[in-house]
């Protein structure tokens, strides 16, 4: 079959911070083609919407997937779905990814029958047998497929990270993703799944806290084939088994790779991991993102972050004496007024690092989405990408978005500001020189996409497609519950491995 995949538009924070290549949907890509699909990818990121309506005339799919890892994009999917199926009634359209996962059967409702089936869980392993359904019928009966007919087995898990390759020589303009300074900027994956259980997260409701890891070799090899010079290492936490980060630095030294790296982890896997991390420093470890949530003992214990604020700030300390520069993340509460803003200000202007703001937003998947005693305030998809309030605020909205804006002006200031902007003019000039205009583009757009009348403005859109209502429970929902997968009894032992003490 020919066989189009789309990756919806940016985000709010894309359009300035990052914007990072869609390795789920290559993957997917990856497996469709290996068995024996045509295949072409579309990412609305960085190309335009006139693009996917000429490669729907001259491509002409007999099958077009969206991916959907973000609440955000599902009214544009369901409009582009339409719009397919109003100009090519036969083309069989399908949804996955991470967040429609949760919601499948409300989406498929919603669509009224410009979607024909949305999977929950992996695509790698669904992809193949959904499209075989297509053809040929038995879509139900497909792991992980909900359709008209109902809903398939339990999804299946990937076997192993090491098969199938990022279908990355389908993506245009790669020159258009980056973070940060890194630009341009891959990314891979060296492990899936977390562990952990914070109570604002879906990824270890989505892995049924399953974690599995590419072998040094296969990770080196992929590594190999980048030809980016910065790469975004998107596991949900690098490096908590100590041996396998020491195994992929080992074989990247040995095969004489030379990147920029930026990852993600945990306070605690840091300060327990140093080693580990200073190995990577010499390899080119530059960034490093450290979802510290809280500054004090009160927010971390809400959020269920099981590290304590003194490990935060000696896992800063320890990042500081290597040499990485850490963007650290606090979750916002509406329910903050103008003193908690100004802590936080003041907080962010104490430390060298880079503070970014997330807002407090219940999602179906996570604990909060039942928990939350807030009632929300809009169901509407678009404002679910935690940069407005979907639940009360304490203070008037208006005042609450510029405080909110206000506080994240003064960290723009302190480190993407035209003083900055002097300071990295090395940078800069490196990146201009090969073409990358990405870094220099997001220093100065900031006041044109942070503004508190542009989020006010988006609460009074018209809204044609709302969330589901959230199940209230008086208490916690059971785990099995929330779980889109499953951990097979196979993997349950090797799983289970790297859960930190008292989980």
């Amino acid at each position: 079959m020919r066989v189009m995949l789309v990756h919806p538009s940016a985000l709010m924070y894309s359009e300035i911070f990052l914007r990072l290549e869609p390795l789920g949907l290559e993957r997917v890509a990856a497996a469709a083609r290996a068995a024996g699909h045509e295949v072409r990818v579309v990412d609305l990121q960085v190309l335009p919407h006139s693009l996917l309506e000429r490669e729907m005339r001259s491509f002409a799919p007999e099958a077009l997937g969206i991916s959907l890892n973000y609440l955000a994009n599902i009214p544009e999917a369901i409009d582009i779905a339409r719009e397919v199926k109003s100009a090519s009634p036969g083309c069989f359209v399908f949804f996955g990814g991470h967040s429609v996962s949760f919601i499948a059967e409300h989406v498929l409702e919603q669509a009224e029958g410009a979607v024909d089936a949305i999977v929950r869980g992996e695509g790698e392993p669904a992809v193949a047998p959904l499209l075989e359904a297509a053809r040929y019928g038995g879509l139900n009966t497909v792991p992980g497929v909900v359709c008209a007919d109902g809903r398939g087995p339990a999804p299946r898990l990937l076997d192993g990270l090491d098969d199938l390759p990022p279908a990355r020589d389908l993506m245009r303009r790669r020159n258009r993703y980056f973070i940060g300074e890194l630009d341009p900027c891959a990314s891979i994956e060296f492990t899936r799944g977390c562990p952990w259980d914070c109570s604002f997260c879906s990824a270890w409701t989505f892995y049924g806290r399953s974690y599995r890891k590419a072998s040094p070799e296969a990770a080196a090899e992929e590594m190999a084939t980048i030809r980016e010079p910065n790469v975004f290492i998107v596991d949900d936490v690098a490096f908590i088994r100590p041996e396998h980060g020491h195994g992929i630095a080992a074989e990247l030294e040995r095969r004489r790779i030379r990147k920029q790296y930026y990852l993600e982890t945990r306070s605690d896997v840091l300060l327990r991991n140093e080693e580990v991390f200073e190995r990577w420093t010499r390899l080119g470890l530059r960034y490093m993102f450290l979802g510290m949530e809280a500054i004090d003992a009160e927010g971390l214990d809400l959020y269920r972050k099981r590290v304590s604020p003194d490990e935060n700030f000696r896992a800063l300390e320890a990042a500081r004496r290597m040499g990485i520069m850490v963007a650290i993340n606090l979750i916002v509460d509406p329910a903050w007024d103008e003193e908690q803003f100004r802590l936080v200000r003041e907080f962010a202007l104490s430390v060298p690092e880079i503070v970014h703001l997330t807002v407090m937003t219940p999602y179906p998947g996570t604990e909060i989405w039942h928990t939350e005693a807030r009632q929300l305030t809009t169901r509407d998809y678009r404002l679910f990408d935690i940069q407005h309030a979907v639940v009360p605020t304490k203070l008037p909205l208006d005042v609450f978005y510029r405080e909110l804006v206000r506080t994240q002006g003064v960290l723009n200031r302190k480190h993407l500001g035209l003083s900055n902007a002097f300071g990295a003019m090395g940078v800069l000039g490196r990146n201009l020189l090969r073409g990358q205009t990405n870094f220099a583009r997001m220093l100065w757009k900031f006041s044109r996409v942070y503004n508190p009348e542009r989020q006010m403005a988006d609460h009074r859109r018209p809204v044609r497609y709302e969330l589901p209502l959230p199940t209230r429970r008086d208490t916690t929902p059971q785990r099995q519950d929330l779980y889109i997968h499953t951990k097979p009894q196979s993997t349950r032992r090797r799983a289970a491995d790297p859960e930190p003490d008292g989980v």
